[in-house]
């Protein structure tokens, strides 16, 4: 029970840090009158390069921060509890695919917004739990669509309002695919047939070992 909330608590740091910044940021942003919409990305050119990295960590209101923030969160922390081993790679190549896809594809303008490494972090772990088909991970995966199943639409240039950067969600869940196929055969595996009752039979067999000696 200890080792479960150690675990528990632990997969927070990253994901509150983050947060923590985000609004750092946007604080700094607003307080001392400072616009820092050219940190993100504006496609095919010199100048919207650095946003490749920088993109994430600039919204445009709070208002908009505030709609990404548990978004941001829960599935952060679901990648670095059930993905701990991993999570690092997958958040890092998510957040930076993401910004050069977007550079890339994007529609001329300042794409910025944490947004696309949200639809990466659901993408990567709908289709790592279905790929994996181990039932912890299935069920994350049917979490992850019920909750976040309309994130799609906003994905479309159809659907999606001109002010919104599709471009960026769209790049954010190539990227997303791309790690779980990538990383399918790393981090969490469904268990064996048997393979919990031959560890305790093997355990038995030692404390029985131990017994006689």
């Amino acid at each position: 029970m200890k080792h479960d909330l150690r675990r528990i608590i632990l997969s927070m740091i990253v994901p509150l840090f983050l947060i923590f910044i985000l609004y750092l940021i946007k604080i700094l942003e607003v307080g001392m009158d400072w616009d820092f919409t050219r940190l993100g990305v504006y496609p095919l050119e010199r100048k919207g390069f650095f946003g490749i990295f920088a993109h994430p960590l600039v919204h445009g209101s709070f208002k908009h921060l505030l709609a990404n923030t548990f978004p941001l969160f829960f599935l952060s922390w679901c990648l670095f509890y059930f993905y701990r081993n991993i999570a690092p790679y997958i958040f890092f190549i998510i957040w930076i695919g993401c910004g050069i896809l977007t550079y890339f594809i994007g529609k001329p303008g300042w794409h910025i917004g944490v947004s696309g490494i949200i639809y990466g972090l659901a993408f990567f772990l709908f289709f790592s739990g279905v790929l994996r088909k181990h039932i912890p991970l299935i069920a994350i995966s049917l979490l992850i669509t019920f909750i976040y199943g309309g994130l799609v639409w906003n994905m479309l240039p159809f659907f999606a309002k001109p002010t919104t950067s599709w471009e960026g969600h769209l790049s954010g869940a190539i990227a997303g695919m791309i790690c779980a196929f990538a990383f399918r055969s790393h981090g969490p595996q469904k268990p064996e047939p048997f393979e919990e009752e031959e560890e305790e039979e093997k355990e038995e067999k030692e404390e029985e070992e131990i017994i006689e000696s």
